[in-house]
C-alpha cells in the first residue's frame, strides 16, 4: 500500500487535530535513516523528537523486549510489581546528578513526569507557585499546557488552565544580550515582586530549551536560579525530557554547568522508542508523598523497562555522550562554514543543535527543501524560525555527511 493510499485512510479515520511533519508512512528504520512505504529513503535529523538516540532498531533493546515480551506484557506495578522497574530506579538513581540519596517513580510521558514532579513539590513544600520560563515547553496536558509558554498550537483554545503559573524571563543570549548572573538576577528579581519567595514551590526549567528553540541559557543562569530556588526552600526542577540520556554530550544538560537539581524529569531517550518516563531526585523530597500519592496503570512497564535497561547499556557501551559530541562537532563546523547573512545564530550542545533563521517563513521553506531531498528535520521556537537537528546518536558519519548536504543546499538557496 502507498503513502498516497495510507494518507487517504487517515482522512477518515485519525482526528484532523493531529499532525505530521511529512505526508510519507514510514515502513522500517535504522543506521539513522527511515525507509517509507514507497521505498524512499530519508535521512533521520528527527530521531522521533530526540527518543531514538540508539536507533530504531539497536540490538539490545530488541533482545530485551523480545525476552520480556515472552514472560509477561503487563500485571500493574502497583498490583504486582516486578524486578525491572525497580532496576531502572536504580538506574536512574545513578546516572542523575548529585551524590546524595535518590528515590525514583517511572510514569509513561514527558508530560506525565512534569504534572508529577509538580505534584510532589508541591506536596513537600506545601505551597502552590510554579515558576516556569518564557519559551518553555512542557507538554499538552492541562497542567502541562499551563506551563507551555508558546500558544499556538499547543494552548489556542484549550483554557482555562491550571492556576498558580508564573512566567520569568529566561536567559536568550541571542536576544537579550545579558550575562547569565545579569539574566538570572532580573528573574529573580521578577519572581521576588511578582510572586514572592515564600509561595514558589518550584522552579521548572529546561537546561537547554527543547521545542521554545534550543536557546542555550548564558553560563551562570542556571547555577544562580538553583541557589536561589534552594535558599528560598522551593525544589528545584529540572525538565530533562528532551535533554537527556547523551543527547547534550553528556548524560544530562544540568551536568554541563554542575547544576544537581532537586529533582529531574526525563523520558524520550530513555527506553529506545517504548513509552517511558521518570521523576528522580532527592530522596526527601521523592519520599514525602503519601503511600498511593503517585503511580498509574501503565507507569513503567515491564516491556519498556526492559528497553530502558538495554538502552542504557547500549549508551554506555557504544559511549553515546562521546558520540554526540562528535556529531555536535560535525553539524555546527558545516554550519559554521556557510556565514550565511540569513543564518542568526548556531547554537546548541552535542547533538541538539538549531539553527536560528529570520522569520518563520524561510525557516518553513528551507525544511520544506530537506524533505523534498529525503532530509527529515524540524521546525522549533516560539517564534517558528528556527531549524532543530536532533540524529539518532548511533548515525554513520556518511549518513550525517549526505544529512548536511541536503542542510546546507537548502540553506545557501535562499
Amino acid at each position: 500500500m502507498t503513502s498516497a493510499e495510507i494518507h487517504k485512510r487517515r482522512v477518515a479515520a485519525v482526528a484532523r487535530g493531529v499532525g505530521s511533519t511529512i505526508s510519507s508512512y514510514v515502513d522500517h528504520a535504522s543506521g539513522g535513516t527511515l525507509t517509507d512505504v514507497d521505498g524512499r529513503e530519508w535521512i533521520d535529523f528527527a530521531a522521533g523528537i530526540a527518543v531514538t538516540s540508539v536507533g530504531n532498531s539497536a540490538p539490545r533493546v530488541i533482545e530485551a523486549v523480545q525476552r520480556q515480551v515472552e514472560r509477561f506484557t503487563h500485571t500493574c506495578f502497583m498490583v504486582a510489581p516486578y524486578e525491572a522497574y525497580v532496576a531502572v530506579c536504580e538506574q536512574l538513581n545513578g546516572l542523575t546528578p548529585g551524590a546524595f540519596e535518590k528515590r525514583s517513580a517511572l510514569f509513561n510521558s514527558g508530560a506525565e513526569a512534569v504534572e508529577n514532579a509538580v505534584k510532589i513539590a508541591r506536596y513537600h513544600t506545601k505551597r502552590p507557585a510554579i515558576v516556569v520560563f518564557d519559551h518553555g515547553y512542557h507538554g499538552r496536558t492541562n497542567l502541562t499546557m499551563a506551563l507551555t509558554a508558546k500558544n499556538m498550537p499547543y494552548k489556542n483554545g484549550f483554557g482555562p488552565f491550571a492556576p498558580e503559573i508564573y512566567r520569568a524571563p529566561m536567559s536568550y543570549p541571542l536576544r537579550d544580550g545579558l550575562d547569565g548572573p545579569a539574566a538570572a538576577a532580573r528573574a529573580i528579581d521578577m519572581i521576588e515582586k511578582q510572586v514572592g519567595a515564600s509561595n514558589v514551590a518550584a522552579v521548572l526549567i529546561e537546561p537547554i530549551q527543547g521545542e521554545g528553540g534550543f536557546v542555550v541559557p548564558a553560563p551562570g543562569f542556571l547555577p544562580a536560579l538553583a541557589e536561589w530556588t534552594r535558599e528560598a526552600g522551593a525544589v528545584f526542577i529540572a525538565d530533562e525530557i528532551q535533554t537527556g540520556f547523551c543527547r547534550t554530550g553528556s548524560w544530562f544538560a544540568s551536568s554541563h554547568e554542575d547544576v544537581e537539581p532537586d529533582l529531574i524529569t526525563t523520558a524520550k531517550g530513555i527506553a529506545g522508542g517504548l513509552p517511558l518516563a521518570a521523576v528522580t531526585g532527592h530522596a526527601s523530597i521523592m519520599d514525602s508523598v503519601h503511600v498511593g500519592g503517585l503511580g498509574g496503570t501503565y507507569g513503567g512497564n515491564p516491556i519498556a523497562c526492559a528497553a530502558a535497561l538495554a538502552s542504557i547499556e547500549t549508551m554506555r557501551e557504544l559511549d553515546l555522550a562521546g558520540a554526540a559530541r562528535h556529531i555536535g562537532s560535525r553539524i555546527t563546523a558545516r554550519l559554521s562554514e556557510l556565514d550565511h547573512p540569513a543564518i542568526a545564530e548556531v547554537r546548541g550542545r552535542g547533538a541538539m543543535i538549531a539553527v536560528e533563521l529570520p522569520d518563520a517563513s524561510t525557516a518553513a521553506s528551507v525544511a520544506a527543501q530537506c524533505h523534498a531531498n529525503g532530509l527529515l528535520v524540524l521546525t522549533c521556537g516560539t517564534y517558528g524560525n528556527v531549524l532543530r537537528f536532533l540524529p539518532p546518536l548511533v548515525m554513520p558519519d556518511d549518513v550525517l555527511d549526505r544529512g548536511l548536504d541536503i542542510l546546507t543546499a537548502a540553506l545557501t538557496s535562499r
